[in-house]
């Protein structure tokens, strides 16, 4: 017959062929010190992480909004070029490029709304030895920051349509 094992004892803490020594337990008291020294741990990545993130947002939304107020000076730039170009050199005046300017500088500020404040184009260049137009518009963008002023200026060129008859 086989020799039984008496049943070992089991405690509250239990398996005792299982059990660490007591140096390698944890102790409660070092348990609950390291619950106690993360708690708000978040809420300091989050005071912290919070106010960066926000001006990430806020810088980005100022960089789009001078952008846009660029390409809206840029697109009037080149209106007042494409309208100029097909003026022939011996009709331009300084009434036609004045003209030419008013429409454009209303076109900016129709096209950008508040985005280009204070639009201004200056007086278009008609270089007829060189063949060359160019168109200056200049405003202000929005700003998110008071105070601050974000000035763009954007000038667009092209040559000076020349038409000639056909040789027969």
């Amino acid at each position: 017959m086989s020799q039984r094992r008496p049943p070992q004892r089991r405690t509250a803490q239990g398996n005792p062929s299982r059990r660490r020594p007591a140096q390698q337990r944890p102790s409660r008291q070092g348990f609950w010190l390291r619950k106690r020294s993360e708690r708000g741990a978040t809420s300091l990545e989050l005071a912290i992480l919070a106010p960066s993130i926000l001006a990430l947002i806020f810088i980005s939304i100022q960089t789009a909004l001078w952008l846009y107020g660029r390409s809206v000076a840029l697109n009037a730039a080149q209106e007042g070029v494409s309208r100029l170009r097909l003026v022939q050199p011996p009709l331009y005046t300084t009434a036609i490029g004045e003209g030419v300017r008013a429409d454009i500088e209303a076109y900016a500020q129709q096209l950008g709304g508040n985005s280009l404040g204070n639009a201004k184009v200056a007086m278009p260049a008609y270089n007829n030895p060189e063949g060359m137009v160019s168109f200056t518009v200049t405003g202000d963008t929005v700003s998110l920051v008071p105070g601050l002023k974000l000035t763009v200026s954007r000038t667009a060129t092209g040559p000076i349509e020349e038409f000639e008859a056909d040789d027969k």
